[in-house]
């Protein structure tokens, strides 16, 4: 049962596959596109079929994440042709953790994106009740939550112990971090840099 204890001990999940160039380490080096592109338990915005993959590592504590989300949303939807991945990297801490699980609880049930966009517009720190609050108020409770994360309590595991893989495979530092087409951008990008990102991966 979901409860505000929980934390995950996290095992590094091991990648094989393509180079992807701007990846700064061999480990990074043998992942392969699918697995940072289209991992099926991964939640994906915007465009579903899109030709351009934007994929964010994020945590809900992060401020830059949360200040930032509102320019990445609004690229993603006036270019209409890109595909959002959404990974949690969860590394502020338990309430982190425990907000990264509530929401793909969330995702397992069919609200992902009300709880996500619950959570992206709370301010600074968070603790494990205000993250509770936030989810109560688009009629998420940890009743519901708490059901959907432990049966699919596998799945949600092994989804962050791969997130977590990646990044540190990435040598990202923090969040928000992004690979989009062949590179990676850690830090946080300006829709000005989003945009020729997205131009950069279609060229």
């Amino acid at each position: 049962m979901l409860s505000r204890r929980d934390v995950l001990a996290g095992g590094l999940a091991t990648a094989a596959g393509l180079t992807l160039p701007g990846a700064k380490d061999s480990a990074a080096a043998q992942m392969s596109t699918k697995e940072i592109f289209f991992d099926k338990d991964a939640p994906v915005l915007g465009n579903p079929k899109g030709w351009v993959t934007v994929v964010e590592y994020f945590d809900y504590q992060c401020p830059y994440c949360k200040s930032s989300h509102a320019a990445l949303k609004k690229v993603v939807a006036a270019d209409g042709d890109v595909r959002l991945v959404l990974k949690d990297w969860p590394i502020l801490g338990d309430a982190s953790v425990f907000a990264a699980q509530a929401v793909l609880g969330a995702a397992q049930i069919g609200h992902y994106e009300p709880a996500m966009e619950a959570l992206m517009k709370t301010r600074g720190r968070l603790s494990q009740s205000q993250v509770e609050k936030a989810l109560a108020g688009v009629g998420l409770t940890m009743e519901m939550l708490s059901a959907a994360v432990n049966e699919n309590n596998s799945k949600i595991s092994a989804l962050l112990d791969r997130n977590y893989s990646q990044a540190l495979s990435f040598n990202f530092v923090g969040t928000p971090s992004f690979v989009i087409g062949k590179d990676v951008y850690p830090g946080v990008l300006s829709e000005k840099a989003l945009k020729d990102a997205i131009k950069l991966a279609r060229a």
